[in-house]
């Protein structure tokens, strides 16, 4: 990693704002194009309408993209030439008054200087980096062997959820840094019978006076929204199934119901996995989403729906995000097991098919309120877990989602600091 607060070129970077078409022709023609430069965010790429460039040893990129990235509402008066930058964040808001041709900037009313002022060109207004940077709190940091401006972005709020498995109590401490938990302690078998009991998902036995109802509602006084988790596989067309036969469809919805109602949850959250892959996907879209409908006219209307959905560019596509993100509360992309079987633990996953999956989501409609981006502990590391994050940031989804809590501390003690770093709960 090479990200520094210091450095001569890094200190003096800075970032262009893409305008409107309307704006008039800069006059900088000193401006010039320079070797290919890179920019980076939480290790990303950024991909721009205008190449980066380097003016006397000052690098130049443009700022509407970054700034749309870091979540900053930026606007443009062109009687005034003035850019204003504002951005909200854990509960404090920067504004940023910047002019053409001016060294000063205003920032939250006071006067501050700039390393260079922002000057017009070709309908683009460039702005300081450096000064700018540092009231919106972006590290950054240039590689001269690479040409390649990287920034890190700030800590930020989101929605953060935590999958809770059966051996996951000790792991508990956790949960108050989350916004809602999920607990997998039930399955549609293969069978196609909804059940608590069973080798892989079952509710945990209790332990003295903590018991799993003791936990759920441990979690609801805390204002952790507690769901159960119902995992489905259709490996060998068992869920399939379930999804066509109309007595199995109701059974399994009743026996949601009834656990939702028994052990007190406020929400479900369906890990259905396997569809489109062997049989039709358009047909199979159809099912998962009637089965939705289904459940959301059975459950109360106060419990939320929750599905976690294979990526679109996996091999499963029996999923329709824009229909289900109309139905459910929220659905988690499960953004992960890229690399091949057998990948040995805390190895990253690639941060360009994890970013083409959020992509690929909204494309389909789904509105990004709806989306949280699911985060696999098992893969990633304390210094890829912000990645991950940041892509989350960079697209302002509602979150982010995390499988599971009881890897939090299995291969490290600081993947908790590491996530606290780039988000904290909302």
């Amino acid at each position: 990693m090479f990200i520094q607060r210091t450095g001569k070129i890094a200190a003096a970077a800075v970032m262009a704002l893409s305008m409107m078409s309307s704006m008039p022709a800069a006059q900088t023609s000193s401006l010039y194009a320079a070797p290919a430069i890179s920019v980076q965010l939480d290790h990303v790429p950024l991909k721009f309408d205008a190449e980066p460039r380097i003016d006397q040893g000052v690098t130049y990129v443009p700022f509407r993209t970054v700034g749309e990235a870091l979540g900053i509402d930026i606007s443009w008066n062109s009687k005034t030439q003035t850019v204003t930058a504002v951005h909200t964040s854990m509960g404090k808001t920067t504004k940023v008054t910047l002019q053409v041709g001016s060294t000063t900037a205003t920032v939250n009313g006071a006067k501050v200087k700039l390393a260079a002022a922002p000057v017009q060109r070709e309908g683009r207004v460039l702005i300081p980096l450096s000064s700018f940077s540092s009231q919106f709190g972006v590290r950054t940091g240039w590689d001269q062997n690479s040409k390649t401006v990287s920034m890190v972005s700030p800590q930020r709020e989101m929605h953060l959820r935590a999958f809770y498995a059966v051996k996951a109590y000790h792991e508990i401490d956790l949960l108050p840094s989350m916004n809602s938990v999920a607990f997998g302690w039930s399955r549609i078998d293969r069978d196609g019978r909804f059940t608590l009991e069973g080798k892989e998902y079952q509710v945990p036995a209790a332990a003295g006076e903590v018991t799993p109802k003791s936990i759920v509602a441990d979690a609801a006084s805390q204002h952790i929204q507690p769901s159960l988790m119902v995992y489905a596989l259709d490996g060998n067309g068992e869920l399939t199934k379930v999804l066509s036969d109309g007595s199995l469809r109701q059974q399994s919805i009743e026996g949601i119901k009834a656990a939702v109602q028994d052990y007190g949850f406020g929400g479900v959250v369906l890990d259905f996995e396997g569809l489109g892959f062997k049989l039709d996907a358009a047909q199979q879209q159809l099912l998962l989403n009637q089965y939705v409908k289904q459940l959301r006219e059975s459950l109360p209307q106060q419990i939320q729906i929750s599905l976690a959905v294979p990526p679109l560019n996996s091999a499963y596509k029996g999923y329709d995000y824009k229909t289900l993100s109309s139905i459910a509360d929220d659905l988690i992309i499960m953004a992960y097991q890229y690399n091949p079987a057998g990948t040995k633990a805390q190895n990253a996953e690639p941060n360009s098919l994890v970013d083409q999956a959020v992509q690929l989501a909204l494309q389909t409609g789904a509105p990004k309120e709806k989306l949280l981006l699911g985060i696999s502990i098992n893969s990633e590391t304390p210094a890829s877990v912000g990645d991950k994050l940041g892509l989350a940031k960079r697209y302002d989804l509602k979150g982010a989602a995390f499988w599971r809590l009881g890897l939090f501390r299995t291969y490290t003690n600081e993947m908790e600091s590491a996530v606290r770093a780039s988000v904290v709960k909302e």
